[in-house]
């Protein structure tokens, strides 16, 4: 099903949402401890489903058709699966993944663009369902913000690895490391660029701010003032490896525009100036994505200074977790008369953000 008017991104979500806040009940469960109202899985899982549909039937947005014709020139039979994953230059996971499905499911793909949507979004609706304040919101954030078309219309094989870490929360929440590295690793080897998130499993955990965030904010500093050694230090790092020659996008690419820039900092601004609040409560789960969200900052300064393409593809590892925050600021800052003047607020700058991207893209 392929899209064409893309403000139906918005307006699907605006007509179901509305349906379900008239219309379908919630339920009560626990998470993480305390007693929450919480979507039930049904609607939830309605909600996603034309995304899915959407993403699977994308045309000449993105690279969405360099994936299709990689995906045509993959190679179905079984003993083709070993001799095709073995040569794959990089990220040989998602090369098995396409050779797998090919030979034992489908040659089919739009089937293929819809099984990894419904990994995707999937991964996604379990953790905004559970830890989000408001599902709807989360979802609508996640689609306005634009996330939605630049990465599973476009970015797609890294999305999966996001996704796939993204999925992890819980674990990173309660510390349970050893099985967060592994997922981390075993993202890797769907995109490389999963690694990067190695060390943040330990940097995030903790109070919001913490002396880790604050000592990650530093490292970036230094790196802008002096990011002549660091470009060579990754010059020399590269060398011999599937991403040589990269590097050279640092020096060329002018960088993630700072309009961009400033509009996914302002969940990690709204975590300084709230940091009262965040403390006060001192729930693990929000202090992790307070966290998540300053790093997500961090990469899009840097990568304001330095490659849009390069730098700027590393914040949606972290910035999720925003549309866990949101919601949890708006509910816990504001009474409720002014909650919903604040989800009002949010969804009107989203849905204008969205508005000046399209026009970027010329899509709207």
């Amino acid at each position: 099903m392929t899209i064409h008017n893309y403000w139906w991104l918005l307006i699907w979500a605006f007509l179901f949402g509305g349906i379900c806040f008239a219309f379908i009940p919630k339920q009560e469960e626990y998470v993480l401890g305390k007693r929450e109202v919480r979507w039930n899985w049904l609607p939830a899982l309605i909600l996603i489903t034309p995304y899915v549909l959407w993403a699977a039937g994308r045309s000449n947005f993105g690279d969405s058709e360099v994936y299709r014709s990689r995906f045509f020139n993959v190679p179905s039979g079984i003993s083709q699966i070993w001799v095709y994953t073995r040569n794959a230059s990089k990220d040989k996971g998602f090369a098995l993944l396409e050779v797998l499905f090919k030979t034992l499911i489908s040659h089919s793909d739009v089937a293929f663009f819809s099984l990894v949507a419904a990994i995707q979004l999937l991964c996604l609706a379990h953790i905004y369902r559970k830890y989000s304040r408001n599902y709807w919101l989360s979802m609508f954030l996640f689609v306005a913000s634009t996330d939605y078309l630049s990465w599973m219309h476009n970015g797609m094989r890294q999305f999966l690895a996001v996704a796939l870490i993204f999925a992890a929360l819980p674990l990173l929440v309660k510390k349970r490391y050893v099985p967060m590295v592994l997922v981390v690793v075993i993202a890797s080897q769907i995109h490389l660029t999963a690694l990067i998130f190695l060390p943040f499993i330990f940097i995030v955990n903790g109070r919001a701010w913490n002396i880790r965030t604050l000592g990650f904010i530093v490292a970036l500093i230094l790196s802008i003032l002096f990011l002549d050694r660091v470009t060579g230090f990754m010059t020399n790092a590269m060398e011999d490896t599937a991403y040589e020659g990269n590097i050279d996008l640092l020096v060329h690419d002018d960088g993630t525009n700072i309009f961009r820039v400033l509009f996914y900092s302002v969940p990690a601004i709204m975590t300084w100036i709230f940091r009262p609040y965040i403390d006060k409560a001192d729930e693990p789960l929000i202090n992790v994505c307070s966290n998540l969200s300053i790093v997500a900052a961090g990469f899009y300064v840097l990568s304001f200074f330095t490659s849009g393409l390069i730098v700027g593809r590393i914040p949606i590892y972290f910035s999720l977790a925003n549309y866990i925050l949101i919601p949890w600021l708006i509910t816990e800052i504001f009474d409720s008369g002014s909650a919903v003047l604040m989800d009002v607020g949010f969804v009107g700058v989203y849905t204008v953000f969205f508005y000046i991207q399209g026009q970027h893209w010329k899509i709207l």
